[in-house]
């Protein structure tokens, strides 16, 4: 269970500021939507997993199990903010500190710091309108986790207003160890209607009391609408919101349904319409990211684009003009990391030296040389950064592939300040007694068919002869956008697996991330065939080495992972000898929108695509031993899917193994539940491989 802690700079130390067992009631279950938020989140821990800093410094805020507690650092006391009816969820500071707010019950609360008042500001009028709530697609696929969004002058609100009555509902049973629940999930399934959303905005002064003798506003708070589906000629997706510094206007990401075009507008509080000032088109389809960065003065903003086929940071005026390139070249940018408004240097993550690493670079917004920005991160690997609010020092979280992660402070030039967690492999490491059996990755790369280039990494256990035979494990993803391939600290179950005899190969085919529009987008409309191509040539290589036996060498994924196990297995069976798919998508018709026709198109205008790349096509080909497990109460990739198949092979008297897992989610979350995955993954290879 994690608990808060602080880390002083100034006398090097770390210290404990709030256990959170101490608050935690035992009873209380987290409600249904902060379940599903946390799967969304990618949320393992438990206790307190989230918090956030006072504008001004002076205070934590935190969730714990639905309830918000406020961590006063001058009196070090924690007082409870909310009700034990009242389950929060999205909860955050307003950009001056005076308010916090939240979501309950789908409806939008904020409580006056000064007063301790709470204030009701939505009133939802069934159960199929929700607000200033993120839709499903938004949260698990556009990675939109919020529906709100504050004024940085604190006067108004921008928020969504969700029906998801147009969304066909999904039954299924979820099944626990001790129970089991009918749940009606509404699921956009791929070709089908996705929710009703608009977007509008209040004013916050609207609902507190005008003077300390008067009673709160007994009027709901009036919202202005814009009337999404009014303004725009097709149906699509709001992808981002984002509000000026001058509080007068904000911004809003308006994307199509078919993906392929991206607008940027702008409304103003004063106009009755919002304009587009900018637009993105491709003739397969527009990422979405995070990179819109709107200047002090509101007049110029920084935008990222993949229109030159990588991604690189634009300097426009919000006229929509553009004033200049601020990077390029044959190379990715990551992340907008810092903006310094004063010496006109714009800090971001990229991967110009190779798209295995990501490192800290900087350039100038009167930038004349875009494709030589300076690098300020100097260690070969992976460096995440999180710079400080005044852009004077910055949190790099690294690892290599020989250095677990450490988090250090450094300045903003990348000189280090301190370390934060040095995580040093020295014989105090809890590591240490299995350094001398460790396997660090062999990296290289082969050529597709096209010649483009692909990236794979190789784990052999410590004594490798090329007279021995060692079985070997392709562990795939292959989905879009991911990338397994880094010089990046790696996952544990790869060294269990080596330290069991195994070699452990991982490459990524085309379509994975981080390489540019030309490397990702060839798996347009057609999901699974570069991938098993581009995965039948690793698997070659694979083969040919002199201390792998070509006959014992198996193939496991989880999700994206496990669709692939199932293709690879299915269509390639002279290089594959064992399956074990976790997860796994069958049929694209039966996954959500946003995901599935970004890729596919939908089912009705691309039957073809949609068939060749169904499991179910191949399944009656399978020879080979397959294992597949699922969560019996999956909400992403649901469990239909696994049924679906599961019926197919029996019906075909194919003989394969499964097992399920009560109460999980996609993930297969939980301590004993993951030692039994990776156990029973394990036991089935040992079976078939060794």
């Amino acid at each position: 269970m994690q608990d808060l802690w602080l880390y002083d700079v100034r006398e090097n130390k770390h210290r404990i500021i709030v256990k959170a067992a101490d608050l935690l009631d035992p009873n209380q279950r987290l409600s249904a939507e902060e379940k599903a938020r946390r799967e969304r989140l990618r949320i393992q821990a438990s206790g307190i997993v989230d918090y956030q800093w006072s504008p001004d410094g002076d205070a934590l805020l935190f969730p714990l199990n639905g309830e918000l507690y406020l961590f006063n650092l001058e009196n070090r006391k924690v007082n409870r903010l909310t009700p034990s009816n009242t389950f929060a969820t999205d909860p955050r500071f307003s950009p001056q500190g005076n308010f916090i707010s939240f979501v309950h019950d789908y409806n939008l609360f904020i409580i006056e710091r000064a007063s301790g008042e709470t204030y009701q500001l939505t009133q939802r009028q069934s159960e199929t309108e929700q607000f200033a709530t993120a839709e499903f697609v938004a949260q698990e696929e556009m990675k939109r986790m919020t529906g709100y969004w504050w004024s940085p002058n604190e006067q108004q609100i921008a928020l969504t207003r969700i029906d998801l009555s147009p969304v066909e509902i999904q039954q299924r049973v979820d099944v626990y160890a001790e129970r089991t629940e009918l749940v009606e999930q509404h699921y956009p399934a791929a070709g089908t209607n996705n929710v009703t959303i608009d977007l509008g905005w209040l004013n916050v002064n609207e609902a507190l009391p005008k003077s300390d003798d008067e009673e709160s506003p007994t009027e709901p708070v009036s919202i202005r609408w814009i009337d999404l589906t009014e303004q725009h000629d097709e149906p699509g997706y709001l992808a981002r919101v984002k509000w000026l510094p001058n509080s007068q206007s904000f911004s809003y990401q308006w994307q199509n349904r078919s993906q392929n075009k991206l607008t940027l507008f702008l409304h103003s509080l004063n106009e009755k319409s919002p304009k587009p000032i900018l637009e993105e088109t491709s003739a397969t389809w527009v990422n979405l990211h995070d990179d819109l960065y709107f200047l002090s003065d509101s007049r110029y903003f920084i935008w990222a684009s993949e229109r030159s086929g990588f991604k690189h940071l634009y300097l426009y005026r919000t006229d929509g003009s553009l004033i200049r390139q601020l990077t390029s070249g044959d190379w990715m940018v990551d992340n907008l990391s810092h903006v310094d408004e004063i010496t006109g240097v714009v800090y971001f993550t990229g991967r110009k030296q190779t798209p295995l690493e990501r490192h800290l670079y900087r350039a100038n917004l009167n930038n004349s040389s875009p494709g030589q920005p300076s690098q300020l991160s100097s260690r070969a690997g992976m460096h995440e950064v999180v710079f400080a609010a005044d852009g004077r020092s910055y949190i790099d979280y690294f690892s290599s592939s020989r250095q677990p992660p450490q988090v250090s402070l450094h300045g903003p030039t990348g000189e280090r300040i301190t370390w934060l967690h040095e995580n040093r492999l020295d014989q105090n490491h809890p590591l240490s007694p299995y350094l001398a059996t460790w396997s660090y990755p062999e990296f290289g790369h082969l050529e597709a068919e096209d010649g483009q280039r692909l990236y794979y990494q190789i784990n052999k256990p410590a004594q490798v002869a090329d007279n021995q035979n060692h079985p070997a494990i392709v562990m795939v993803y292959g989905g879009p956008r991911a990338q397994r391939v880094t010089n990046s600290w790696g996952d544990y179950f790869t060294q269990y697996l080596v330290q069991q005899g195994y070699v452990v190969f991982k490459l990524d085919n085309r379509g994975s991330g981080n390489r540019g529009r030309q490397f990702e987008s060839g798996i347009y409309r057609q999901l699974s065939e570069l991938e098993v191509a581009d995965q039948k040539v690793g698997a070659q290589w694979l083969a040919k080495q002199p201390y792998v036996n070509s006959n014992r060498i198996g193939v496991f994924g989880h999700s994206y992972g496990g669709y692939m196990a199932l293709h690879l297995i299915m269509r390639a069976p002279e290089l594959f000898s064992a399956a074990v798919a976790g997860a796994p998508v069958t049929d694209w018709a039966l996954y959500d929108t946003h995901y599935t026709e970004r890729y596919m198109g939908t089912p009705q205008d691309n039957p073809e695509g949609y068939e060749q790349a169904n499991v179910l096509t191949y399944a009656d080909s399978l020879n080979k031993p397959l294992m597949i497990y699922h969560g019996m109460a999956d909400d992403n990739v649901l469990f239909t899917h696994t049924a679906m198949l599961a019926h197919r092979l029996q019906q075909s008297m194919i003989p394969f193994e499964m097992m399920a897992y009560p109460g999980k989610a996609h993930g297969i979350r939980g301590r004993e539940a993951s030692i039994h995955r990776y156990q029973l993954i394990t036991e089935f290879f040992n079976r078939h491989l060794r």
